[in-house]
């Protein structure tokens, strides 16, 4: 994708901040399962980009959160889509959350937008071509120290019956990295490992739109980011992701498959 389209698609996800505030003045809630809600705020988003990215780029069909992702055939490109990531901080004013759109081509991510509203922070990457934050340039950080490590978590509130299961596994990352960090949105937190503010990112049974997007920006950045087995992401379908930086990855591969 040249350097113009790739300036239509981010003027595009910008665009999404006057009609998200404009949503959350009449907001209105609906749980899709435990813990697991739609706003009228993501159903806005999801319209004004499905119609947006439709007008500028027709051959490209779109998967998303909110019910649109029927017949997804892996040789063709999409547009992978979470028009809010963090609904759940949405709903409680917690300035978490952000819109997340990734083009997946040839069975990769080849570009990357996630954009927080709240804060005016814009994260994106393409391939080859690097990973930047409101236009300036990012990396991970190059933290020698494991034990110095911030590290974030997804504790997969929609299925309170993996916990058993999972914080023994959060209890011994913890033990041995400085902090945690549980921010809510899991692309802001692969962002926020991209840009060096934390580590490592993890959790379990993340859906295409959750991770895609971001997917690319820590890639360009320098981090890592494959399923909990070391396996390349799927990008079409759920998977447990690893987030991190290089210097970190054979450390927390043992920590969570013990």
């Amino acid at each position: 994708m040249n350097k113009e389209n790739q300036s239509k698609i981010i003027e595009l996800v910008r665009q999404t901040k006057p009609l998200i505030f404009q949503e959350m003045t009449h907001e209105k809630v609906t749980e899709k399962g435990a813990a697991d809600y739609v706003t009228n705020v993501d159903v806005a988003v999801q319209k004004y980009l499905k119609e947006a990215l439709g007008n500028e780029f027709p051959d490209i069909a779109l998967i998303a959160e909110e019910k649109e992702n029927l017949g997804m055939d892996p040789d063709k490109s999409y547009w992978i889509l979470d028009p809010i990531d963090g609904t759940t901080n949405l709903i409680r004013d917690y300035h978490l959350s952000a819109v997340s759109l990734g083009l997946y081509e040839n069975g990769e991510i080849t570009f990357g937008v996630v954009y927080n509203p709240f804060t005016e922070e814009l994260f994106y990457g393409a391939k080859g071509e690097g990973a930047y934050l409101n236009g300036a340039p990012i990396q991970v950080s190059d933290q020698p120290e494991f034990k110095d490590a911030v590290v974030s978590f997804g504790s997969s509130p929609y299925e309170k019956n993996r916990a058993k299961e999972l914080f023994p596994i959060f209890y011994n990352i913890f033990m041995n990295c400085a902090d945690f960090r549980r921010t809510g949105s899991a692309a802001l937190d692969i962002c926020y490992v991209a840009c060096g503010r934390q580590h490592a990112y993890l959790e379990q049974n993340l859906k295409p739109w959750d991770y895609s997007g971001a997917s690319i920006i820590l890639r360009e950045a320098g981090g890592t980011i494959t399923d909990w087995g070391n396996k390349e992401l799927p990008y079409l379908a759920n998977s447990d992701i690893l987030a991190c930086v290089p210097q970190f990855r054979k450390i927390l591969l043992k920590l969570i498959n013990v």
